[in-house]
């Protein structure tokens, strides 16, 4: 029975259990040994479900949208909030306790486990907003979960003015903050060259302008003084090729996009000058 369970993601419907064999009393045993959990009447899960994936069963679908972008490993930008939850085209919600569940209600027939990403991505352009849908879109790419076939398929099923996104988006984003700088830079008619290698100083993340270097550290892997040092070795490389670098992280990338944007434009009209003077 557990395999059963194990093949079909965790969680299950009494009647696929019947179906394979097993009788109700085998059921109650696997419940009192703690082998198996029921979710809801009718619906049993193994223990180690992810606990959202069974809070999605409770409301009566498949997790969704940014929530089951995240399980799927895409990037995310907003923190974990309510769970979102596909019900299919006539799924009836369940009421469970301490209920927040989003509905999606996007055609087709749901059962149980995690929407597929390609569909998640088409929920998250209708539900989760332009910045949050770009950012994993790339992410989703760039990880290689989607390929030519999916990518056109979210592209026809996006709304109008999402389809630009699809158009801009690329697979060479290493970081959602990577995307999401060079998105916002984009509304300001900024164009970057993406993943430069420079010689003598290695592979940046942004050019723009043809001199101004921009590097945006994630929330790991730039905080220890070892990579602080390698990062003023690359930047003062940089320098003595003529370019001028700016970094930001994780906290001004997301939090203080004000600060981000000023600066850039501040170094962009300097390099400019200095090219006329």
């Amino acid at each position: 029975m557990t395999d059963l369970m194990h093949r079909h993601g965790g969680v299950v419907r009494t009647r696929a259990l019947v179906a394979a064999g097993a009788h109700h009393r085998d059921i109650t045993r696997a419940i009192r040994g703690e082998a198996v959990l029921r979710v809801r009447e009718g619906v049993y899960a193994l223990p180690s479900t992810d606990p959202h994936v069974m809070t999605a069963a409770s409301h009566g679908g498949e997790l969704a949208c940014v929530s089951a972008l995240r399980a799927l490993g895409v990037w995310v930008l907003d923190p974990p909030g309510r769970p979102h939850v596909w019900l299919g085209t006539k799924g009836r919600v369940h009421a469970h306790g301490g209920c927040r569940c989003i509905d999606h209600h996007d055609a087709g027939h749901a059962t149980f486990g995690v929407t597929g990403l390609s569909l998640a991505l088409v929920q998250a352009s209708r539900c989760a907003g332009e910045e949050c849908f770009f950012v994993a879109y790339e992410s989703a790419w760039n990880k290689g979960l989607i390929d030519r076939a999916e990518r056109d398929w979210i592209r026809r099923s996006v709304p109008a003015r999402y389809k630009r996104l699809v158009d801009l988006a690329r697979a060479d984003a290493d970081s959602g903050l990577e995307s999401l700088l060079r998105l916002r830079l984009s509304r300001l008619g900024i164009a970057l060259d993406c993943q430069v290698s420079i010689a003598g100083v290695g592979r940046v993340d942004f050019v723009a302008a043809g001199r101004l270097i921009i590097e945006v550290d994630g929330e790991q892997n730039h905080g220890s003084a070892s990579h602080r040092h390698k990062d003023l070795v690359r930047d003062a490389a940089a320098a003595a090729l003529g370019y001028a670098t700016l970094r930001f992280d994780y906290a001004l990338v997301v939090h203080d996009w004000p600060t981000v944007e000023r600066a850039v434009l501040a170094r962009l009209q300097a390099l400019r000058g200095a090219v006329v003077g």
